[in-house]
């Protein structure tokens, strides 16, 4: 994230921002949600617009239940098609340049066995972050809006448990500045799981920042049209939050599916996202 303090600071408002906004519902008016803030009614529309590309209000209109469903009917992605466009390089998130390596099968069978995996902790616009990389890339991140942080490190950890870990947050810091916005530039990531869950991530990656498929979509995707539970339990498996962005798979229903970080933060994501694809 950016080293400045007010750029840090601003982080941690608008995490707190998308908190109240989700909490008090679509009912509270910028009154309440600037006295949430500690803010008066101005400054907080201001720094909430500038960050967002929205009013407080419109956001707010993102975030309800029924959300999900107009995503579905309106920026539903065919994966094929979508990669066939190259919708999924000019819509990321940020025009980030992201690329990809998976580690080998072999390799991950080893449960992490001679790697050495540096973490630190970051601030986002959707909370604090524990990000996880190798010298090849980011390969793990994850929130604590629903957990603590000793329960989101052991979390990503247990999923390599013979790696060697390594607080070292200054090395990863321009992965994640590029990653949350803090400066352009491109974001390694590198896959650590089993061939089949690479398979349901790297699709992932094909859905465009403010659209949305279907677990069923992702299965026919890969080829397997039968392995949708299969796919459900990849996409939850994913272990880098946002970057590979299953927040983004939704059910055929409309329904927002299950999120490992809880699904307030899929929904504000989801919010955020449409909030800037239609500013």
């Amino acid at each position: 994230m950016p080293n400045d303090a007010p750029d840090r600071y601003h982080y941690h408002v608008m995490a707190r921002a998308i908190e109240a906004v989700d909490r008090l519902g679509p009912k509270a008016t910028l009154d309440q949600l600037a006295t949430e803030m500690s803010m008066s009614p101005a400054h907080f529309q201001r720094m909430f617009s500038q960050w967002a590309g929205v009013s407080p209000k419109r956001l707010q209109q993102y975030l309800t239940l029924g959300h999900a469903k107009v995503l579905l009917a309106e920026r539903f992605t065919t994966l094929d098609t979508a990669h066939a466009s190259g919708l999924s390089g000019s819509s990321r998130l940020h025009d980030l340049f992201l690329r990809w390596e998976a580690m080998s099968p072999g390799d991950f069978a080893r449960a992490g066995a001679g790697l050495t995996i540096r973490y630190g902790w970051f601030d986002s616009p959707f909370g604090p972050a524990l990000v996880m990389g190798t010298g090849k890339g980011i390969c793990g991140i994850g929130f604590t809006a629903d957990c603590t942080e000793a329960e989101a490190m052991h979390d990503l950890s247990r999923r390599w448990p013979d790696a060697h870990y390594v607080e070292d947050p200054e090395a990863l810091r321009p992965w994640v500045a590029s990653a949350f916005g803090g400066q352009q530039g491109e974001v390694p990531l590198y896959l650590i799981g089993a061939p089949f869950q690479i398979k349901v991530w790297e699709a992932l990656m094909r859905i465009p920042s403010g659209h949305v498929t279907t677990y069923s979509e992702i299965a026919q995707a890969i080829g397997a049209p039968k392995a949708v539970r299969a796919v459900g339990t990849a996409v939850g498996r994913n272990p880098i939050s946002y970057l590979i962005p299953c927040h983004r798979a939704l059910r055929k229903s409309g329904g927002l599916g299950g999120y490992h970080w809880g699904l307030p933060v899929k929904r504000a994501l989801l919010a955020w996202e449409s909030a800037r694809i239609e500013a």
